[in-house]
């Protein structure tokens, strides 16, 4: 059984989850509208991820006979001033999501709730591979600039993400 400290901890992450996911439809929508379908195919990749990585929580803290609180979600951006913009906003975002998942293993690690630390592991190693992506991603955005081609064969790349 989830103690009751933990357990609001994981509630408010199953909320940040789906906040990030409706961070990314956004996204994935000011894209498509922009043209850049391929960005807008990598972040409702992102926005699906997102959903699932709340639904992971939700069915651990089930699991474990917690109890699920779901809470409204937060407005969100709408537009970018350009693509480097938003995968900005998506490495400070990703930033802010590690430093959560890292309270609440130290949450579980004070409560002695191994089973619970171990299961967020996952999330730990999630976000290097989400913190990665994005700068890989900026560092290439960084290097074109506005180049045109530049920018229609990085869309194109990230078009490619199934």
């Amino acid at each position: 059984m989830l103690n009751k400290n933990l357990e609001n901890a994981l509630n408010k992450q199953i909320n940040a989850e789906f906040w990030s996911a409706y961070l990314y439809l956004s996204m994935s929508t000011h894209f498509a509208s922009e043209g850049l379908n391929g960005a807008a195919n990598w972040f409702k990749i992102q926005f699906k991820e997102e959903q699932d990585h709340a639904l992971k929580i939700i069915d651990y803290v089930i699991s474990r006979e917690g109890r699920v609180e779901l809470a409204p979600i937060d407005k969100v951006s709408t537009k970018w001033e350009s693509l480097l913009a938003a995968f900005l906003d998506t490495l400070e975002h990703e930033k802010v999501v590690t430093a959560r998942i890292h309270e609440i293993v130290g949450i579980a690690r004070e409560e002695k709730d191994f089973a619970t630390e171990n299961m967020l592991q996952w999330f730990v190693n999630e976000q290097v591979e989400e913190e990665e992506t994005a700068q890989k991603i900026i560092d290439a955005l960084k290097l074109i600039g506005n180049n045109g081609i530049g920018i229609y064969l990085i869309d194109k790349e990230l078009g490619k993400r199934t």
